[in-house]
């Protein structure tokens, strides 16, 4: 068991990293002040309707009104039933019972199901399915019906709910799959109870937070030890896993060392790389990661790599270390949504399917559910991954003040032309004695070099004298004409 996971706790944030034999695998990150949604439950109001959309707003009390689309409305998914259209579902001013799956994301506000389900260790309870489900990861035909046997004998007489076995039921006992069980009936019976006394719009049921659901979603029995820097999340922590995980109560430790935990394990640096647009290589390859609003394009190159017999060799051990190296970043940032990945261009077609096979290899250890749909006639290869949270980058970053979002700057030469336009313009319009250019330093010093002599020709064709003031705060794009 080499797997570590480490919690790093502030008052202002939890960070968690998953390592598997020292090599950081994932990175979480909550803040206390943007705490996720995803799983709350909440009793909601329908604020509108959209019947051109099949979709409502849902008031749940946040700033932006939730999207609710007909699809994950309970009624309307069920088998043999009559299929509605929404505005014979739903009437503006309606009280609803609504769970946030997915987070708000950019503009868009958060996404909402009326299928509730509350999760737990082992098992995720579905109230109002009368169903027994199996996790996917579990492939084992023989595996699978003796998990759901283990389920029904141990489910209390005149059982309504439904629930889906997690893959960590595999080798849990039946202590713990009954704990699992009381656990969750007990937190749905008092998600009712709070339902019938609340006003509306209200938060009904939280999910747990970043270092308790650590516990529940992401130790697993690889795990050999969670290492905690706060002795009171330590503490609750060992609390949680002796009523629900109590085979990790032994492997949680506290870590009092004076070295902060994140500086000891390299993990600030790890974190500063998985912000970077450029992703090396160890072969002398490089990534190039680019994120926008529709989707993720991943871009392979061999860079300095020459090694091999033949070039086709070359590009094909590079695709193949890319292929790793792109699934644990897909992990590290937290990239959801359509991905393209343009790994180099392959002629021969048994090394396309080598590349497509490690890739969706490399892809299995996420916990997160990807689609690969294989290459395109163009050689890129579409995948997607689910997103529910939001990615690293637009956690930890903002749009750059100075670039506006574009990663690029106009060049100073280019700003002296918009000044010269601009001035030119106002000197029409005006009837100023004297024009006061404004700008940063660089601006500045090539008006007084390479672009002096525009600057002169400027000033002889509007017959106005025209100055040059350094402003240190403006960026290179800023600027102002002042009229004297």
């Amino acid at each position: 068991m080499d797997d570590e996971i480490l919690i790093n706790v502030t008052p202002q944030e939890t960070r968690v990293a998953v390592l598997q034999q020292g090599v950081v695998q994932e990175l979480h990150v909550e803040r206390t002040t943007g705490r996720g949604l995803v799983g709350n439950i909440y009793v909601g109001i329908v604020s509108r309707v959209l019947p051109g959309m099949q979709s409502a707003f849902i008031q749940i009390g946040l700033d932006r009104a939730a999207f609710l689309h007909v699809a994950d409305i309970w009624e309307h998914r069920q088998n043999g039933a009559e299929v509605k259209p929404i505005e014979r579902l739903l009437h503006d001013g309606q009280r609803l019972l609504v769970q946030v799956i997915k987070d708000p994301i950019g503009t868009k506000g958060a996404r909402l199901s009326t299928q509730i389900s509350v999760a737990g260790r082992l098992l995720v309870y579905l109230p109002q399915e009368c169903h027994i489900g199996i996790s996917q990861r579990i492939e084992d035909e023989v595996e699978r019906a003796q998990l759901r046997e283990r389920l029904q004998h141990l489910l209390p007489e005149g059982e309504t709910g439904g629930f889906i076995i997690r893959t960590m039921a595999e080798t849990a006992s039946d202590r713990e799959m009954r704990a699992d069980i009381d656990y969750l009936r007990k937190t749905w019976a008092g998600i009712q109870e709070r339902a019938k006394t609340v006003t509306a719009p209200a938060l009904l049921y939280q999910d747990l937070n970043l270092s308790l659901r650590v516990l529940r979603d992401i130790a697993n029995d690889e795990t050999g030890r969670i290492l905690v820097d706060s002795r009171e999340t330590c503490q609750k922590l060992q609390a949680f896993a002796q009523d629900y995980s109590l085979g990790f109560l032994d492997r949680i430790q506290h870590y009092s060392g004076e070295r902060p935990l994140f500086d000891l394990y390299a993990i600030e640096d790890e974190i500063e790389r998985a912000l970077a647009r450029r992703v090396p290589l160890k072969s002398g390859g490089y990534l190039i990661i680019d994120q926008t609003e529709a989707l993720t394009t991943i871009d392979v190159n061999t860079g300095g790599f020459v090694g091999g017999r033949n070039f086709d060799d070359t590009i094909f051990k590079t695709n193949l270390e890319a292929a790793h190296v792109i699934a644990r970043q897909l992990r590290l940032r937290n990239l959801g949504g359509i991905i393209i990945v343009d790994f180099i261009d392959m002629e021969n077609t048994a090394h396309r399917e080598a590349v497509l096979t490690e890739f969706k290899k490399a892809l299995s250890l996420d916990r997160t559910r990807v689609t690969v749909n294989g290459f395109t006639t163009l050689g890129l290869v579409e995948m997607t991954r689910k997103r529910t949270r939001e990615s690293l980058a637009h956690t930890l970053c903002e749009p750059c003040s100075t670039c506006q979002g574009r990663g690029e700057i106009k060049t100073p030469q280019t700003i002296c032309y918009e000044i010269l336009r601009e001035t030119l313009r106002e000197a029409r319009q005006y009837d100023a004695k004297e024009f006061r250019i404004l700008a940063s330093q660089k601006v500045v010093d090539m008006f007084l070099d390479e672009e002096s002599q525009s600057l002169a020709m400027l000033g002889d064709f509007i017959g106005k004298p025209i100055s040059l003031q350094v402003e240190s705060l403006y960026t290179q794009e800023q600027y102002d004409i002042v009229l004297m």
